[in-house]
This record gives structure tokens, C-alpha cells and sequence, in this order.
């Protein structure tokens, strides 16, 4: 049912800004206000304008509306428009392909229209937007122009005006989903700060400002998002499709924090940071926000993933892509800076990957802080402040990108993305990969005093962030699975031994607030055991049925594929795995345990920075001390004898640091073995050592002086390398280098046998 339009007339004179595309929805609108008008009894002067707005809100013709505009100033501007009613106002509806050939049905054609309204009537729905007098938009207008030369002509900014009133209108009916930015360009273009830049790079290059100008235009069109109500539509449809080919239809979400974000938006510049494990990640959140009514984020990505047809449709539903490298343009850089800045004042929240690359081996990578950056120098320029960046923890029963992952450690070379390699990746998402689980953390905030008086800020912004992404990360089922088998690998577990493990780690992760997929409830079993079977079926796991017991393990040359999801969820047990490997280090000592102990920790804690984010020492300090105190409220005093340290150590189950540890240890140690046989006067850079790396590592495997071929790989090798730079084995040095490197590989050899004394602890006997 239409509203009326002459509820908010109280003027004598009244302007009507009819946004009509076609000759059937002018009439409609005319009758509409000649209706409404008799049953007001309104009896003041009438005049309207035909401005088609819809059709292209980013440029609204405006001769007519110049003209119509020459009215008294006490003139009231009122906007109206015919909002369609489609079967795409049903979130559980989609665009169909006959859509994508006859365009928008929100906005049908005269033909289209006639049949509508001769079909049902109530398919056309009038309404109209918050009015104006020409007085207050004319003064409105001057304010905007000591800001902006934005509009050439005040019909110009009254355009605008009436666009977005009654996009706010057709809004209350269709959802906050469909609030996007309109004329940005133009905006940014014409605005003061824009104009100063331009000067700055004058200055700079010599070049005029026209001709920047002009070179910078290419600029806006590649960087600027243009969504579209329909293109969002069809972005949503098929964002769901993709998700179903693999996933089940509901996707689990933290619906309270959702809730939080949904205020946090309203009143704040913001920012969602999503851990990045698979290409599905950006199309979970994405879809997950256009179904629960948010307005949509603009995506930061890569420029690599606009190829064909992804592309134009990413960009007309919010996507922004990036040039991977722009240092040497500052003309560049002036663009996205400016446009960043505006959506920031706007208070458009921003999306993109906290990594700014997929994570390969499960755990989360290092930030990025390249897109952070970006950010932070455009709200510098903005009028806004204290940016919220709310990190997003998105998990995967089962992830398709696993086995590419797995190859890529081992040497294969990644295949890029385009069309065609989309549409393979699509084909190998149809089989069961069980559900999707979506958690909001904490927002960090950040100020622009902070950021500019801070050196340091954006570092650890970002590691706050990291920190909060992995607090809230739920342990699945497959990671614990994961688990369990490579903590008793090459042994297969029977299926008594494999759910008394995981009930022990489910019971330290409970105690410690740790939280689980819904996969671990007891009505959920079916599930359960359906998500066992997937792994089994995708050769992730052996299951063996013959023998007497049922068996579970690791399949052979899977364990890389294992650890991947054993690394989602490591993070949680690091402190205590580095507590069980402190306390085999004061056992052995002679004197002074706790402070060995506690040393031992810390060197562990910094020997593994490059793999895990920490809380601050302090904090981490005292996780420790609550694990040890769990445990046994006289820990300390246990330190002193070595039978009690190791019998405290037996009490600790269950042990874990051989299941969490071993790969990096192993790693570590391939790479230290690899600069013990340099010569004296010999060195590598990085590219040849993890080369080197990767052959003995595999000659190490064959001769079991690894447990695994997880333990190699890429990332492990790189970060391995920054290690021995830290331990100053990697730079040229005398002979005292060589007994260095030697000594450093020793210590990797006994932290390695350590490794095995705990796993030898945790194993079961024939007894238990």
C-alpha cells in the first residue's frame, strides 16, 4: 500500500521530483498525487519535474529539474519514485537467468510495467522520500560548495538530495542490504582535499593539475565499487549456490555478536578482518551479511581476482580491487587514499583478509598490514576517527584448498586465477565438506592520534587483532581428529583410545573456555559420525573394520593434508605445550629449575614467534602458572627434585606438545642440519637454504629421522630460516661459526628426543 505524499506538505507551493523512467510510471505517479491530493484537501500551488534518477544514479539528468528549481524559496521539494514489488524481496528467492537477459525486475521496462499493473495492481508501490524547501537545499547546497565543487549547478545537488531520499525510502521496504554509496567519484573528485593532493603531486612531478586529472580518472573507474540492487541480488544468489555445492545450506553464526556489529556500524568508521583459509572465505562473509539484512561491507582484494565475469560481478556488489604494486605512483595512491577516506566518513564499513593472502598450512599467518595501512593514512585525511576493526574467525569442517595447499608446501606451483581456473575450482567443490562456522571477536579500536604519535601502532593493532581472531576460533571436529591421530602417528588409535583422547583435550579445552563447533553436541552425533565418514571418503583418514577393534589413522602421505587442520586450532595449546617442554628442560637441570624453567619458556615463546601470535609476556607468564597450578597447586616446589618434575609432567594429561610442536621442531632442525655442513666461509640466502632444505628433508624422512612429510614445506623452511638468522648462524663468519652452527643443530637434535619423551608419556599402554 502507497503512503501519502502530502502528509509532510504544509506549504503553500510544493515541487514534485518525479523519478520516472518510462511514460507507464510517470502516469502512475501523476494519478497517485492528483488521488492523494483530493483526499488531503490540499489546496496550495502544484508543480512537478520528470527527473528518471533510478536509471543511472550515477549520472541524473538535470536540465529539466534547472528550470523547475526557479521557484520561491519557501517552495517545498518533495521526491517520489514507484518502488516494484518482485519476488526478489523474499530473501529465499533469487534472480532468475531470464533476469540477467531482461535486466533489473526492480526495474522494469514500459512493456514490462503495463503487464505488471494489468496482472495485479499492487505489484507498483508509490512512495516518496523526506522533503525540503528550495530555501534550506539552496543554503545546504552553498555549505557543500566551501567543502567541494561537487555540483556544477544547484539541480544538480537537489538531484542527488532526492536520490538519496528516496533510496533511504525504497530501503524501509526492501532492507539495509541494499545501502550503498551513490556518486562517489564525483564526490572525491571535486572535493578540497582531493584538489590539495593534486597540487602536492604537482609539485612534485611538474605535471598540470588537468593533466592529472585525466590520468587519474582510469584510476577511478578500476578502483571504485559501483553496487547495484540487482547485481547485489544476483551476487547473493550466487554466493549461496557456491557455498551449497559442498557445505551444508546453514552456515553456523555467532548471531549475538552479529548483533554488536550491527550498532558498532551504525555509530563507528569500520573495519571486519576475516582469517583467510580458502577462496569460499569472502563469499561466506558476504553472504552471511546480505542475509541478515547488513549493509554490504566494500571488499578489498587482490586485482588478480577480477578476472572475467567474477569481476564485473564482485565490483557491482561492493568489491574493491587493488593493484598489487602502486609505490611509485603517487597519483595512485592519492585515489584509494581519498576514497578510502570517504567511505570512513560515510561510515561504509570496509572488509578484507587479516592476512592479505590464503593460509597455507591452517594456522593464521602473519598480517599483512599493507591494507591496515591504507586505511589508517585515509582516516587520517578524514574527518573520521577511531576505527573499529572487528576480527571475524571463519572455520571449515572440512576446506576443498587443503590438497592444493599440501602440494604447494611441497614445491608445485600455484596455478593463477582466471575464468578458467574458477570454474575447475567449482567442479571440485560438489562433495561433502560438512559446515561453515562464522566468529566475531572484540572490536580492536584504533585513533588517529594513536596511529600518528605511534611508530609502532599499526604492529600492534594488527597482532590484537590476530590475537582476538584466534581466541574466537572454535575447535571442529576434523581439527581435533587431526589432532589426536598425528599425536600417536605412525600408530593407528582404536576407537576406544582415539575417544579417550579427544574427550581428554575436549575436557582441558572446556576448563578453559575454549569454544566448540556444535559438531561435539550430543544431539548433533549423526552429524558427527556423517563428518567421520567424509573424512574417511576424501583419504584424509584410514579407517580399518577387520580386525578385531576398528582402527583409526593418519593416511598414508596425508599428513601435510592432516596438519592443516590440527593448525587451525593450535594456537590454543601452545602455552601449554611449551609448559610440558620447560618442564622436561628443569628436570634435567642441576641447579636453579624454575629459573631454567622459566627461561626455557621464553626462549621457546621467542624461538616460535614467527609461527603464533602471543599475548603480552606478562599475560602469557601467568597462562602458564594457571596450567601448572591446574595440574598441582605445589608445581614450583616440584621443580626441585627431577622425579617429581617428570611425575608432574606424567599428571599433565593430556600431553600435547609432541602433537603441536613436532613439524616446527622438525623443520627447524632439517634447516640447522642444512648450515652444519656448510664449510667454513660459506653461506645461503634464503631461496637456496629452504632449495636445500627440501632435499634433505626428504632423504631425513626416508631415513626416519623425521617423524613425517609434514614437517616439509615452505612456509615451514622460510620461517626456519628467519630462526637460524636470529641464532646468527645464517651470516659469514671464522671457524667459531661453524662449531655455531653445529651446537645450534645439536640443540634441535635434543629438543627433537625431548619431543619423543612426551609422546612416549602420552602413548597408551596395554595397562591403561
Amino acid at each position: 500500500m502507497s503512503n501519502n505524499p502530502w502528509q509532510s506538505v504544509t506549504a503553500e507551493r510544493v515541487l514534485f521530483i518525479i523519478d520516472a523512467e518510462h511514460k507507464v510510471e510517470e502516469k502512475l505517479l501523476l494519478d497517485w498525487l492528483n488521488v492523494t491530493k483530493t483526499r488531503a484537501e490540499y489546496e496550495g500551488a502544484v508543480s512537478h519535474c520528470v527527473v528518471p534518477i533510478a536509471h543511472d544514479p550515477e549520472n541524473i539528468p538535470t536540465e529539466g529539474l534547472q528550470m523547475a528549481l526557479e521557484v520561491p524559496e519557501d517552495t517545498l521539494v518533495v521526491p517520489i519514485r514507484v518502488a516494484w514489488n518482485t519476488a526478489l524481496d523474499d530473501l529465499n528467492r533469487k534472480p532468475r537467468w531470464r533476469d540477467l537477459l531482461r535486466g533489473n525486475p526492480r526495474r522494469p521496462s514500459q512493456r514490462k510495467a503495463q503487464a505488471l499493473l494489468e496482472q495485479d495492481t499492487s505489484s507498483a508501490l508509490c512512495i516518496s522520500g523526506n522533503p525540503a524547501t528550495v530555501g534550506d537545499l539552496t543554503a545546504r547546497y552553498g555549505e557543500r560548495l566551501k567543502i567541494a565543487n561537487v555540483d556544477e549547478h544547484l539541480a544538480d545537488y537537489v538531484a542527488e538530495q532526492a536520490s538519496l531520499a528516496l533510496e533511504v525510502a525504497e530501503r524501509r521496504l526492501r532492507g539495509s542490504r541494499y545501502k550503498v554509496p551513490r556518486q562517489v567519484s564525483k564526490q572525491v573528485r571535486a572535493s578540497d582535499r582531493y584538489r590539495q593532493g593534486l597540487h602536492k603531486i604537482m609539485s612534485e612531478t611538474g605535471s598540470t593539475e588537468e593533466e592529472l586529472r585525466a590520468k587519474a580518472l582510469p584510476y577511478f573507474r578500476e578502483l571504485v565499487a559501483l553496487p547495484h540492487n540487482f547485481w547485489q541480488d544476483v551476487a547473493g544468489a550466487f554466493n549461496r549456490w557456491v557455498i551449497s555445492l559442498g557445505y551444508e545450506n546453514k552456515l553456523v553464526v555467532d548471531i549475538e555478536k552479529l548483533e554488536q556489529y550491527r550498532a558498532t556500524v551504525r555509530e563507528h568508521p569500520t573495519a571486519l578482518l576475516w582469517t583467510h583459509k580458502t577462496h569460499m572465505d569472502g563469499i561466506t562473509m558476504q553472504s552471511i551479511l546480505f542475509e541478515h539484512d547488513f549493509p554490504p561491507p566494500h571488499t578489498m582484494g587482490g586485482i588478480n581476482m577480477a578476472f572475467a565475469g567474477v569481476g564485473f560481478l564482485a565490483r557491482r556488489s561492493g568489491a574493491i580491487f587493488i593493484r598489487r604494486s602502486f609505490q611509485n605512483n603517487p597519483l595512485y595512491k592519492l585515489v584509494l587514499r581519498e576514497y578510502l577516506a570517504y567511505l570512513l566518513e560515510k561510515r561504509f564499513p570496509l572488509t578484507w583478509s587479516f592476512e592479505g593472502t590464503r593460509s597455507r598450512v591452517g594456522k593464521l599467518m602473519p598480517p599483512r598490514y599493507g591494507m591496515l595501512k591504507y586505511v589508517m593514512d585515509a582516516m587520517q585525511e578524514s574527518s573520521a576517527d577511531n576505527l573499529h576493526i572487528i576480527p571475524v574467525a571463519i572455520n571449515y569442517d572440512m576446506n576443498n584448498d587443503v590438497k592444493d595447499y599440501a602440494a604447494e608446501q611441497s614445491g608445485s606451483i600455484k596455478r593463477p586465477e582466471s575464468l578458467s581456473w574458477f570454474i575447475s575450482y567449482l567442479r571440485r567443490m560438489r562433495q561433502p565438506l560438512g559446515r561453515i562456522y562464522v566468529d566475531f571477536g572484540d572490536p580492536v579500536v584504533i585513533s588517529k592520534s594513536a596511529f600518528k604519535d605511534d611508530h609502532l601502532a599499526l604492529q600492534r593493532t594488527a597482532f590484537k587483532v590476530g590475537v582476538e581472531a584466534n581466541r574466537v576460533t572454535p575447535i571442529t571436529l576434523t581439527a581435533l581428529m587431526s589432532m589426536s591421530l598425528l599425536g600417536a602417528s605412525p600408530r593407528a588409535q582404536t576407537i576406544n583410545e582415539l575417544q579417550k583422547n579427544m574427550d581428554e583435550l575436549r575436557a582441558w579445552a572446556k576448563h578453559r573456555d575454549v569454544k566448540f563447533t556444535s559438531d561435539f553436541d550430543d544431539d548433533e552425533r549423526e552429524h558427527m559420525l556423517k563428518l567421520i565418514d567424509h573424512m574417511v571418503s576424501s583419504e584424509l583418514i584410514n579407517r580399518y573394520e577387520e580386525g578385531p577393534e576398528t582402527v583409526y589413522a593418519v593416511a598414508a602421505n596425508q599428513h601435510a593434508m592432516a596438519s592443516y587442520y590440527r593448525n587451525s586450532i593450535v594456537h590454543h595449546f601452545i602455552p601449554k605445550a611449551i609448559a610440558e617442554l620447560a618442564l622436561i628442560e628443569a628436570a634435567a637441570a642441576e641447579d636453579k629449575p624454575k629459573a631454567l624453567f622459566w627461561s626455557e619458556a621464553d626462549r621457546l615463546r621467542d624461538m616460535f614467534k614467527f609461527e603464533f601470535f602471543y599475548v603480552p609476556t606478562d599475560e602469557f607468564h601467568q597462562e602458564i602458572r594457571e596450567e601448572l597450578t591446574f595440574f598441582n597447586k605445589d608445581w614450583e616446589s616440584q621443580l626441585n627434585d627431577r622425579d617429581e618434575a617428570l611425575s608432574l609432567l606424567r599428571s599433565m594429561k593430556p600431553l600435547i606438545a609432541h602433537a603441536c610442536l613436532r613439524p616446527y621442531i622438525e623443520a627447524y632442525r632439517i634447516m640447522a642440519d642444512v648450515f652444519a655442513r656448510l664449510p667454513n666461509g660459506e653461506t645461503m640466502d634464503e631461496k637456496t637454504a629452504v632449495s636445500a632444505a627440501f632435499k634433505y628433508g626428504r632423504q631425513a624422512y626416508l631415513q626416519r629421522r623425521i617423524s613425517s612429510n609434514a614437517s616439509i614445506g615452505q612456509i615451514l623452511f622460510k620461517n626456519a630460516y628467519k630462526v637460524m638468522k636470529g641464532y646468527g648462524v645464517v651470516e659469514l663468519g671464522d671457524a667459531a661459526l661453524v662449531d655455531k652452527r653445529k651446537s645450534v643443530s645439536k640443540s634441535f637434535r635434543v629438543m627433537s628426543h625431548r619431543i619423543d619423551q612426551i609422546r612416549a608419556i602420552a602413548m597408551p599402554t596395554d595397562l591403561d
